[in-house]
């Protein structure tokens, strides 16, 4: 079988995009692992969206703001103008947001935002809400447990995959292929990403030649618990802090205030950056304080946190929870155009957190991410149903599959030795020095006998450091501070 469309991924971005393409289509979305193993599923602030007209302007400026000049101006237009259609969309398919006592949307604020104009869904679960929602919509049919390992191209134009399933290696063809399958969490000893996502297909592009851009520009999220034993850390979500949470260090100090006048409401990338430099400096422990927040509401507005927080031995909300800033979400990605299109290769587009469309620039907005899912996944299906009846059946090539060793034993302890690089010298603050021992631990690695997806990690992981060497300046989250 010759599918019109195969989708990598099944978060926001890819199951939007399914849902937008007509069941007489043939699609398949494949899943490395279970569907809801994506950071759409862990989701929890909500989703921005720009109200009415004059929002339009004002979503606008807090984009473009918290990019710190390289934001997309054509990206971010069709981000903010596009929004309110995309919300309204998921409303009349039969998705509920939360509302207040009037039976109105219940907006909530967010770090860096002019105004409330984030929607939540669940209190704290609005991903979980989303995709599960978008999973009872998909017309299609899904293959789980399967890893994509290569991109079938041949002259400039994508023919389709090769996926390891079940240990064994086949190609699957397609006239189009849409990647989403998320960042690049796995790199990094501390993240709030699923399991799952690993940077694969951002590596695998670089052995198939297909550009990257604004690698360097990593975010983190300032307020994480990190004290559990799982690779996924424990996110605490912005619209705490947007509601009243305060950060503080071990004395009760609202020390934010030192740093910027907006103190908890400044961008994730000042927060996370103050966090640090704080500690650093006193050696002080810190922590989030939401005794602001009455009992009842707490339970009820953020459910899960109240839940996972209880099991990890927190009284919240009177008990303070200590924090850190963790790896949180990957701007940079695969170039595309504004249609989610991949520059010089036919017929491959990416889309959501895997892509790179500008519309961040050097910060993302808080909640902007899962509305980029949708807005640009709306854009590539569109694109796609654009041509299909107008482009004659396309001659398939058959590609050989190549009997390749996917991993090896000590490939783990590689992978670990791998976070820790990367935690170190290419996270919040960077240093010349030791970006430069980080290129040069992970050029080691990459010379030692590894498999192929452990290769994939360590391209990903190398283009993040060089990129982050290409650009001198601070700017954003790419903070590179000269050594005394």
């Amino acid at each position: 079988m010759i599918y019109d469309t195969i989708i990598i991924g099944s978060g926001i971005a890819g199951l939007y995009a399914a849902i937008n393409i007509p069941s007489s289509q043939k699609v398949l979305l494949i899943n490395k692992r279970e569907s809801f193993k994506c950071n759409s599923f862990y989701a929890q602030g909500g989703i921005a969206l720009s109200k009415d007209e004059e929002d339009i302007i004002l979503h606008t400026k807090d984009t473009m703001d918290a990019g710190a000049g390289l934001c997309d101006d054509e990206a971010v237009d069709i981000l903010t103008k596009y929004s309110k259609e995309a919300i309204n969309d998921l409303i009349r398919r039969g998705f509920e947001f939360d509302k207040n006592e009037n039976g109105e949307l219940a907006y909530t604020k967010e770090a860096a935002h002019s105004t409330s104009r984030i929607l939540h869904a669940g209190g704290d679960a609005t991903g979980r809400y989303m995709h599960h929602f978008l999973l009872s919509q998909n017309p299609h049919p899904m293959l789980g447990d399967t890893r994509v390992v290569d991109l079938l191209i041949k002259d400039g134009e994508c023919y389709g995959v090769t996926v390891l399933e079940h240990r064994e290696l086949r190609n699957i063809y397609a006239k189009n292929v849409i990647i989403a399958s998320g960042g690049v969490g796995s790199l990094y000893e501390y993240h709030t990403n699923a399991p799952t996502i690993s940077a694969d297909m951002q590596g695998l592009c670089i052995l198939k030649g297909i550009e990257l851009e604004h690698m360097e520009m990593m975010q983190f999220h300032p307020t994480v618990y990190v004290n559990n034993s799982y690779a996924q850390k424990l996110l605490l979500t912005e619209a705490l802090r947007g509601e009243g949470a305060t950060i503080e260090d071990e004395d009760g100090k609202r020390f934010l205030f030192d740093y910027d006048d907006r103190a908890e409401l400044a961008s994730r990338d000042i927060v996370s950056k103050s966090i640090f430099d704080y500690s650093k400096k006193t050696g002080s422990k810190i922590y989030l304080n939401l005794s602001n927040f009455e009992y009842q509401f707490f339970i009820k507005r953020f459910p899960n946190i109240f839940k996972t927080l209880k099991d990890l031995g927190f009284n919240a909300p009177e008990q303070r929870i200590p924090i850190s800033p963790a790896f949180h979400y990957a701007i940079g990605g695969i170039k595309t155009d504004s249609k989610g299109l991949v520059p010089n290769v036919k017929n491959l587009y990416a889309i959501g957190e895997v892509a790179s469309t500008r519309v961040h620039g050097a910060n993302r907005l808080a909640s902007n991410s899962l509305l980029e899912g949708l807005v640009f996944a709306l854009r590539a299906a569109n694109d796609i149903l654009s041509k299909a009846d107008d482009t004659k059946y396309k001659k398939f090539i058959e590609f050989e599959v190549l009997d390749e060793v996917m991993s090896l034993k000590a490939d783990k302890e590689k992978k670990n030795q791998l976070r820790e690089i990367m935690w170190k010298n290419v996270s919040i603050v960077r240093t010349k020095s030791g970006l430069y021992e980080a290129k040069k631990q992970i050029k080691t690695l990459f010379n030692e006998k590894i498999g192929k997806l452990l290769k994939f990690r360590l391209l990903t992981a190398m283009e993040i450091v060089n990129s982050a060497l290409a650009r001198d300046k601070s700017v954003g989250v790419h903070t590179i501070i000269e050594e005394k």
